[in-house]
């Protein structure tokens, strides 16, 4: 594995944050302890494993918990051993697929028991939540999308409260990566979470998506507030790091985020360019501790 030294240093935190940044390439490992840097713990960061395919699961999960990451997401049960050995939950466990989702009453009971073993495996071991999908358009209109994951979403509900878990729906957008999805504006989102009318059931706000979808991150993050459960991170454009060289600031999102009172999860989800992602996980760390 690369050092941070292998790093360009160019360009990596501005300003007020450049000794930190020094700091972080010398030994990213240890910087929460050995920096001026101190985890505040206002924003719980995740981080979603499929980003660092290559990295084996034991060696990253060592390595997030070294520089203050708490859960890494979107792991099957099989992995969550790994991470309670180091401390760790799984912020978002997965259940169904993308496309085929809970907008069409033909998918509702495939797409409800995945949901449903999903539910009960997070509650067995003490995570927070699950992650589920609208499904794609195919021709149907967002009103009646609307209503049938409603109905979906009322029927696994109760469980979902019972056993203390969340399900999040996710905000991707349909302008460039899932052509046709659904669930691909916050209004539309932040409705179904209202109809629903359960604690139980909130929004995952892609702040990647949602920004290529329709901008004006700062003021949904704030307006719908009530209804999101969970963040995912990224730059704009590419999906890659998250630091200058792309569109969003990062720094005032999660402020804003912080304002909102939100307690739950940020989970980084770029795909990193650098020649070791870990330095890009440790700058996204960095600048996501606000």
């Amino acid at each position: 594995m690369a050092t941070q030294k292998d790093i360009s240093r160019r360009g990596f935190l501005a300003g007020s944050s450049a000794g930190l940044a020094a700091g972080l390439l010398d030994s990213p490992a240890v910087f929460a302890e050995e920096t001026d840097m101190k985890i505040k713990g206002r924003i719980r960061q995740s981080v979603c494993k499929w980003c660092y395919g290559s990295i084996p699961l034991e060696t990253f999960a060592a390595y997030c918990a070294k520089i203050g990451i708490q859960s890494i997401e979107l792991l099957e049960p099989a992995d969550w051993p790994t991470l309670k050995k180091h401390g760790l939950v799984c912020a978002m466990t997965p259940s169904h697929s993308i496309g085929k989702g809970l907008n069409r009453i033909e998918n509702h009971a495939e797409c409800l028991a995945k949901i449903r073993t999903s539910i009960e495996a997070t509650a067995a071991a003490g995570f927070p939540n699950v992650i589920c999908f609208s499904g794609n358009r195919a021709g149907m209109d967002n009103a009646e999308g609307l209503k049938n994951c409603e109905i979906a979403a009322k029927q696994i509900l109760g469980f979902a409260e019972e056993k203390k878990v969340t399900l999040c729906m996710e905000l991707l957008n349909s302008k460039r990566d899932h052509k046709d999805y659904m669930c691909d504006r916050t209004q539309w989102g932040a409705e179904l979470v209202r109809r629903v009318g359960s604690p139980r059931f909130k929004l995952l706000y892609d702040i990647y998506h949602m920004q290529v979808q329709e901008g004006d991150v700062i003021a949904a993050i704030r307006d719908y507030a009530d209804c999101i459960g969970h963040y995912h991170t990224a730059g704009v454009p590419g999906r890659n790091e998250i630091d200058e060289s792309q569109e969003l600031h990062y720094p005032a999102i999660m402020r804003a985020i912080v304002q909102t009172g939100f307690t739950g999860y940020v989970g980084q989800e770029f795909s990193p360019r650098q020649k070791d992602p870990l330095a890009s996980l440790a700058q996204a760390v960095a600048l996501c501790n606000v």
